[in-house]
């Protein structure tokens, strides 16, 4: 890997490594698998039929896994004052135990295969990210609970980048967990392939506009962490950055900081454009502010110019091509 040549360093395709694929857990019905009780499925297009083609999944249906049969009686969250359990309401069989001894040993197996991210089932009691309803003798209340699976997920793996296939429907929320999914991707296989200051450098460098669209405090942070680096030591060094770096992308970027970076990569052009030029990119960029463009647009044009002229920095940043453009997310964010 040569993160510092600035010719082609912007681009995802040039941090990733052939034989270190971005490895994304997924609930197993959304694939297609047989799995849901009624011995249905739950296939997820954007994830079955577009991420396939970029990463690889390690597929995982807890209630299966933990050799519950298909079909079977449906199962749901109740709580009548012990705690929260998970029953079959048709039979009253409790498998709470099971389900939470299952998913311990499941997350520890997850965590030996490095993976970059992880998309649930919604509304499943053991699978759903959020608001999964609890029942109280009979009746349904509405909560921000997760299910039994995925509870243990977040809480022992805080830093994956998890997400539910109902809420990629977002566009926002779509190009926010892909990002981050690459962008771990990109560290861990630099981790895994042994990290040098240097490259930790280029790194930075590289993700630097990218980070800034996330969170410009973190922004800010990880300048400071990465310029005092002579006062900790290497693992200290890479570990705090990590996570900081993280964090940093877990806050989904939002139209402002979309538009401080590309203004920010602008005036590097200021000198540079005829008077054409500049109005239509700088009206691309307030048509995109005001929800009129996507951000594709002033991104392309930007992009054109920032090769046309060899502006060196901003042809080694990842913000103008993080993901695949095949993926198409910011021709709807």
């Amino acid at each position: 890997m040569q993160a510092s040549a600035p010719t082609d360093s912007g681009t995802w395709s040039h941090w990733h490594i052939h034989g270190e694929p971005i490895r994304l857990g997924i609930s197993s019905c959304l694939l297609g698998e047989e799995v849901r009780y009624d011995g249905g499925h739950a296939r997820d297009r954007f994830a079955a039929d577009v991420l396939s083609e970029w990463m690889e999944f390690v597929s995982v249906c807890p209630e299966v896994e933990m050799g519950m049969d298909i079909p079977r009686p449906t199962i749901r969250l109740a709580d009548e004052g012990d705690g929260v359990q998970l029953i079959a309401p048709s039979t009253g069989e409790d498998f709470t135990e099971q389900m939470q001894t299952y998913s311990a040993r499941r997350v520890s197996e997850l965590q030996e295969l490095d993976l970059d991210g992880y998309i649930l089932k919604r509304r499943s009691p053991s699978c759903g990210m959020e608001r999964i309803k609890i029942y109280r003798k009979g009746a349904a209340l509405s909560t921000n609970n997760p299910g039994l699976f995925a509870a243990e997920l977040m809480q022992r793996w805080p830093s994956l980048p998890i997400e539910e296939e109902g809420r990629l429907n977002d566009p926002g929320l779509r190009v926010n967990f892909i990002e981050r999914v690459f962008c771990r991707n990109r560290w861990r296989v630099l981790a895994k392939r042994g990290l040098t200051r240097r490259l930790l450098v280029d790194f930075h460098t590289a993700h630097k506009l990218l980070i800034r669209a996330h969170n410009e405090a973190a922004y800010q942070k990880l300048g400071q962490l990465v310029g005092s680096a002579g006062s900790m030591d290497d693992e200290q060094l890479y570990a705090a950055y990590e996570a900081e770096f993280q964090r940093a992308l877990s806050f989904k970027a939002s139209r402002k900081l979309h538009v401080n970076v590309l203004m920010h990569a602008m005036g590097y052009l200021k000198d540079k454009l005829g008077q054409v030029e500049k109005k239509e990119i700088l009206s691309s960029i307030e048509d995109f502010r005001l929800g009129l463009l996507p951000l594709i647009v002033p991104l392309t044009l930007l992009n054109y110019n920032i090769k046309l002229y060899e502006i060196e920095y901003l042809m080694g940043q990842l913000y103008f091509a993080p993901h695949p453009k095949e993926l198409m997310l910011r021709n709807h964010a």
